[in-house]
């Protein structure tokens, strides 16, 4: 595991939800279209089984992107992701609502972003984490900063962050595979 700095250790060991953007966190955010308009995304798949494997340890989790798009849809249903916000412009108020909804507070909230349409959302939570691409203006308002860039595993970074901090990693280890 990487030397996580204390003070996000302890941030981390809070967290019951995290949300995440897609485009520039899940993806490398480029976007790309066919001929007939139709998006195609690349998703890493070692951010999927972060995903999945923070569900099965009971740490709530959210995709919450502004751009409206059938392939995020589609690869959150895939992951079984119940917190599907796509064409979500107010992600704050977004999050603030799951928070409320699941009794937190937003404390013990953490949201994974790149760029502005984010940056009232870091600003709220408990733990705000930004790949290492992320852009320079919202750096200020990140505790972590992952090893990894958008697309290429940042959010396993953080989901492995969450996972260690909670006393997790070893369970996972024990059972040689996700189950």
């Amino acid at each position: 595991m990487p030397a996580y700095p204390a003070d996000v250790l302890e941030r981390a060991a809070r967290i019951r939800l995290i949300g995440f953007d897609v485009d520039g966190t899940l993806t490398d955010g480029g976007l790309q279209f066919d001929s007939d308009g139709r998006e195609h995304k690349r998703f890493h798949v070692q951010d999927g089984l972060g995903l999945v494997l923070l569900r099965q340890a009971g740490i709530e989790v959210a995709l919450v992107s502004a751009r409206r798009s059938e392939v995020t849809l589609a690869r959150g249903r895939e992951l079984k992701v119940a917190r599907l916000h796509i064409g979500e412009r107010g992600k704050l108020e977004c999050m603030r609502g799951i928070a409320a909804e699941m009794g937190i507070g937003m404390d013990q909230a953490a949201f994974m972003g790149d760029d502005l349409p984010d940056l009232a959302t870091m600003r709220a939570v408990g733990l705000a984490i930004a790949p290492a691409n992320a852009h320079p203006w919202v750096l200020p308002a990140t505790h972590w900063v992952t090893p990894q860039r958008g697309g290429d595993g940042a959010a396993r970074d953080a989901c492995d962050l969450l996972l260690h901090a909670q006393g997790k990693v070893e369970a996972i280890l024990e059972h040689g595979e996700h189950p």
